[in-house]
């Protein structure tokens, strides 16, 4: 088996270093933020030759975004507590505590960061694509139960949830604070026309 075969092989060695890397990378930006990430400091982390990380990823950009994306998936679950409003507002919360975190503000920073490679572009593009239709199954459990009319855009509602806490991570630099959460729950689904305060509709 070549080198090649071994690196695009799912489960083989290639995926174990990438992966290695990546969570050496979180940790990296952790400890030092993005002005003291390095490929150096990352690779030593990670056990792997340096010239091995920068040939996989070029810039330092690149591999602080595929780091973030890797990761928030796995700190923000998509939850199922039987009612739609609490969904949303158990998403929300777990998004809030996520960009109050370290990792959460480097992510928040990461995502503007141009990535020159078109592939890694592709890849962050197709995350945030599946990461909202991942979450989109809250909306359509809640048309499935009869709180929501037929017809809600999941991609929408689940823009109007989460941009303002991004905006305020990002732009405004607002606090995030315990409140939010319910609060834009409860506007998402005032403006859906949520039916029975967004629980489900009985016979």
């Amino acid at each position: 088996m070549t080198e090649e075969e071994v690196r695009r092989r799912p489960g083989g060695r290639g995926a174990r270093v990438r992966q290695a890397v990546l969570d050496a990378a979180v940790d990296a930006l952790v400890e030092h933020g993005v002005t003291g990430f390095s490929f150096a400091d990352v690779a030593a982390r990670a056990e792997v030759n340096e010239t091995s990380v920068y040939r996989r990823w070029r810039t330092r950009e690149n591999l602080i975004t595929d780091a973030l994306l890797a990761v928030s998936d796995r700190r923000v679950p998509v939850p199922d507590t039987g009612s739609v409003r609490e969904d949303l507002y158990a998403f929300a919360t777990l998004v809030v505590e996520y960009l109050n975190s370290p990792l959460g503000g480097a992510l928040a920073r990461a995502a503007v960061i141009t990535v020159e490679d078109p592939e890694l572009a592709a890849a962050r593009e197709e995350f945030w694509r599946s990461r909202i239709r991942s979450a989109g199954v809250m909306i359509e459990r809640g048309v499935a139960r009869g709180e929501l009319r037929a017809g809600t855009n999941p991609r929408l509602a689940l823009e109007a949830l989460i941009a303002p806490l991004h905006s305020r991570a990002l732009l405004t630099r607002e606090p995030l604070d315990e409140d939010l959460p319910r609060a834009l729950a409860d506007l998402v689904l005032d403006g859906l026309g949520a039916r029975d305060g967004g629980r489900a509709a009985t016979a």
